[in-house]
């Protein structure tokens, strides 16, 4: 079975009275463990389409099927339980919050799961990430004494926080440098 399904699927922004055709009558199928990218000119939708399967966005048409259940249909309780539990983000900016550290920042995801075991090793497994992509010794540290980079690398490292399903990441290793963003693709396929 494929894990994402989008059938005909369209958003449309209105902008006055003006419609804006985001994404218009997109299909596609992708199969679990897959590694898909999504290319296109700036303003062609490609983050609206990630929005769309991440249920950060309802459709204008079309459905949106993870794991064969029908997403559009779902009431905000349940998009919100999906996005935190299944679904590991990475937004075109870091948007790591100033007041917690890279560690925190991690953390963050997991105040937000419904079903979270007391003794459940997010700690250790927060450190584990942050040393992964290289940031061992950056665990402490704040957003603002970090480099663009090292800021990336935290949300790369946050995104796999809840153990997720699936990754929607969008421009990803846009702030790296050539040899960081080869070893943050070779972090994703581990």
């Amino acid at each position: 079975m494929d894990q994402i399904v989008l059938d005909n699927v369209s958003r449309d922004y209105r902008v006055g009275s003006t419609s804006i055709a985001a994404v218009k009558n997109a299909s596609l199928a992708i199969r679990k463990g897959a590694f898909v990218s999504i290319v296109g000119h700036s303003g062609s939708g490609k983050t609206t389409l990630l929005s769309l399967i991440g249920g950060m966005v309802v459709p204008t048409g079309g459905r949106v099927l993870f794991n064969g259940t029908d997403i559009t249909v779902w009431n905000s309780d349940l998009l919100s339980e999906y996005r935190c539990e299944r679904i590991g983000f990475m937004f075109q900016s870091a948007s790591l919050l100033p007041i917690l550290t890279a560690k925190e920042n991690l953390l963050l995801p997991v105040a937000f799961r419904t079903h979270r075991p007391a003794d459940s090793g997010y700690e250790r497994r927060a450190e584990e990430l942050l040393r992964s992509v290289g940031l061992g010794d950056k665990i402490d540290a704040y957003p603002a004494h970090l480099s663009g980079g090292q800021q990336r690398r935290v949300a790369i490292a946050r995104a796999f926080m809840n153990d997720p399903e699936l990754i929607l990441a969008d421009e990803p290793t846009g702030d790296l440098d050539e040899e960081t963003e080869n070893d943050m693709m070779q972090f994703f396929s581990a």
